[in-house]
């Protein structure tokens, strides 16, 4: 990979994830303006080793997908993005889901693979369990879900998404209003009430629910 390249991989990441220079180059101890200036100025012409090893590291991706050491045929764990595992439940009882959380287990995703996904950071992604039957056939009791909690209140649309109503950590269908205020909460199984109308306002969207997996009997 030439250094035009290695720029270019570089700032599609950073555009990618939703990172920003200042951030990355504090991460390496440098400056400040340290990475923008390499990506827009060439300067330095090329970066050292160890900070594209970090680089690679926070971004969860290969050094030789950055051009540094490393074959780019091989799979190493740098490629591999771990998702925590939170011991929340999502559906019909109170529950939590914040930063706070601690991860009782991690399930790795092939980091390209996870970026055409959703796109979105590794930090903003969590797992939770889904509790009761009100979603089938979508999801089932104890499928696990993977919410992006960096697509919520601001690009809210229509979708599957984990939202805190009246202390109730619920995972339920969104159809939202034109006018941007109001949503109906929709379950998919039939047998289970809608809320029509609910103010926005009056709900916590958590984050949008982008896969799931579950246990085949």
């Amino acid at each position: 990979m030439t250094v035009i390249d290695q720029r270019a991989a570089l700032e599609r990441l950073i555009q990618e994830r939703r990172e920003d220079y200042a951030g990355l180059s504090r991460l390496i101890g440098r400056n400040a303006a340290y990475i923008q200036q390499f990506i827009k100025r060439g300067t330095p012409r090329k970066l050292d080793p160890d900070d594209l090893d970090t680089l690679a590291r926070y971004l969860g991706v290969s050094t030789a997908e950055l051009g540094g050491r490393g074959s780019s045929d091989s799979l190493g764990p740098a490629a591999l993005v771990r998702v925590p595992r939170l011991d929340v439940g999502a559906s019909a009882g109170p529950g939590a889901l914040n930063d706070r959380e601690a991860p009782v287990s991690h399930i790795a995703f092939d980091q390209s693979w996870l970026r055409q996904l959703c796109g979105a950071r590794s930090a903003d992604l969590s797992f939770i369990r889904v509790q009761g039957d009100s979603m089938v056939p979508t999801l089932a009791d104890g499928d696990d879900i993977l919410v992006d909690r960096s697509d919520r209140a601001e690009r809210l649309r229509d979708g599957v998404y984990v939202l805190r109503r009246e202390d109730a950590l619920m995972v339920k269908r969104l159809a939202v209003n034109p006018t941007g205020r109001y949503a109906t909460i929709k379950s998919d199984n039939p047998a289970y009430p809608e809320w029509r109308d609910c103010d926005l306002a009056t709900l916590e969207i958590i984050g949008r629910v982008v896969w799931a997996g579950r246990r085949l009997s």
